[in-house]
Formats: C-alpha cells, structure tokens, sequence
C-alpha cells in the first residue's frame, strides 16, 4: 500500500488491535479533531481520515477484505482468490517482465494493457473472458462517508444534499434522513455507491452520521437534556413553566422545594425512532438576580431573619 493511507497508522492501532482498542483509538481521536472543537484549518481533513479508517476497521468484513487486498479493496470483486488477484496487480503494468508467454524483444520494455490485463485475470482465476471483455457485469463497489448534522435537523430528518470525495471525483447525492439520528449511527442508501460495469447495479453509500454539539441541549443516546432556569421563589414554591426543546415548547410542573440540578422528565419527547422515543429532562438551575432592588433586597433581608432553613447542613 505504498503511498496510500494507512487506516491502521491513522487510529494509531497495532494491525492486531481489537475491536475496543480501535474503538477507543477513535473516541479519543474523534474528540481532538472534530471541527466543531479544533479550529485548525486541517482538522476538518483529519477528522474525515479517521472516520474513513474507523468505518473500515470497525466493519469485521471491511477490516477482513481491506486487510487482505490492502488500499484497492473497494475494488476488487466478491469471491476474488487473494494470491490470484495479488500476482495480476504485480504483473500490471511491471516494464521490463513481461508475463509468461508474452511477446518478448531483447531489452525491449513491456506494457500490459487492460484487455491483456483482463485475458490474465481470467486465467489467474479460471474464467472464461467474456466477449464484452473482463469478467463481464461487476456489481459497483459500496462506499463509506461521514456526514454532521444539526441535532435540530437529526431530530426533525429530512432531505439533505451531501457532496463528497469519491473514487470517481466530487459527486452531490441527495439522501432522505428519518427523523431521531443518532450520534455514530451508519445510514445505509441503496444504489448510491460505485457505478457497477456494464450495467451491473451500483453498491450502496454508508454515511455514518456525528450529531454536532449544540449550545442549548446535551443528548445523551435518544435522552435530550436542556437547562431550567429557576428564580429561588418558583423553585421554593413550585410552578409551571414552559421547557423549549427541539420538538416545540412543552409545559412541565416544578415541584415545591425544588433545587438546583434536578432532572425533571418529559416522557417521549427526546429522540424520535419507530420504536420508544428518548426522553426530554429538564435540569433545573436556580438563578438569583444580578441586581436586586431595593424592595427585594428587603424582603430577602426578610426572609434571612426570618429563616431557619440551612444548606450547609447534613
């Protein structure tokens, strides 16, 4: 695999390195680069790479063919012999060895072109080359990208236009997200890989999807977790009050005595799925006022003097 990268080198993994391994190899890698955090003008490049080599390694048969056919797996076809295939990439294109029963002048360079090629192919493999030349119709390979969405647009899914490096060149695929993504989840859409040959169909696209980090929300799995702000009488004496999550605006009641970091729940407003939906949690934050008025810093005077409550106590 001269001159091609080197998924292995990218995580920083052993070529034995277990499925753990490589997945910690990648959170770790993930977080350092993931352009949303690194500002660097090449991490966004980066942070493709190691998708890329963690969407093969992770993958039992990707890792399997990559590591048996090297940089050109997506191209090799299924049930191909690996030490057949092997001494046909050798034989390609060498100057100056010619393949066994090759027309041969002294010191003459020799040039193997695609129709020699394919003859070879299919006598490494025991085929009968086919009129139309090569093996005949080659389903197109699949092919793997990483896409980042919104976790506003996770949560709604919908339409996206994604355009992507391929083997082919720059290409835009128009793909059909449902509603509820997930951080690491793998879409798979059919018919959207390589072009196969001579008509065969094409492989499918995998896109596997990060959900950025938002500001207002944390999601953890299909749980959404948002901040409550509370004053210290709403929070002391109970309310109802609205919590906006990326589903629309719901009501929920605070209980008496409530205090600050307490997750309150809103069932099956998380993350959408066909399934159970994750659950919205609302975790309270008491906020006082920067600048209290005169009237209220009387009748928090009040209260202290009046108060026997401590929260400093067991």
């Amino acid at each position: 695999m001269a001159g091609a990268t080197d998924y292995y080198e990218v995580l920083g993994v052993d070529r034995d390195a277990d499925a753990d391994e490589i997945k910690r190899a990648y959170r770790k890698l993930a977080r350092e680069f993931h352009p949303d955090i690194n500002s660097d003008p090449g991490a966004e490049a980066r942070f493709k790479e190691i998708s890329e080599a963690n969407d093969v390694l992770s993958d039992p048969e990707l890792r399997k063919k990559y590591d048996t056919f090297g940089a050109d797996f997506r191209q090799v076809p299924d049930d191909v012999d690996p030490e057949a295939w092997a001494r046909a990439q050798r034989m390609r294109g060498t100057a100056g060895r010619p393949p066994p029963g090759a027309p041969y002048g002294g010191g003459a360079e020799y040039q193997m072109d695609d129709e020699q090629f394919q003859d070879l192919l299919s006598d490494l493999f025991g085929q009968q080359r086919r009129s139309s030349g090569g093996f005949g119709p080659i389903p197109g390979a699949d092919q793997r990208a990483s896409i980042s969405l919104s976790l506003e647009d996770a949560f709604a899914g919908g339409e996206h236009a994604l355009t992507f490096e391929g083997p082919a060149g720059e290409r835009t695929v128009r793909v059909n997200f449902p509603p509820g993504v997930t951080n690491g989840q793998v879409i798979r859409v059919p018919g959207k890989g390589a072009s196969g040959s001579q008509g065969a169909p094409a492989g499918d696209l995998y896109l596997h999807v990060t959900v950025e980090e938002d500001p207002r929300y944390h999601l953890d799995g299909r749980d959404i977790e948002v901040d409550l702000p509370l004053a210290p009488w709403e929070a002391a004496l109970g309310t109802t009050v609205d919590v906006r999550g990326p589903g629309g605006t719901k009501k929920i009641k605070v209980s008496p005595g409530t205090s600050s970091g307490k997750r309150l729940r809103i069932r099956g407003e998380g993350m959408p799925t066909p399934g159970k939906p994750g659950d919205l949690f609302a975790r309270t934050r008491i906020v006082v006022p920067g600048e209290p008025s005169e009237e209220e810093r009387r009748l928090y005077s009040e209260l202290a003097e009046h108060s026997d409550f401590d929260p400093r106590s067991d």
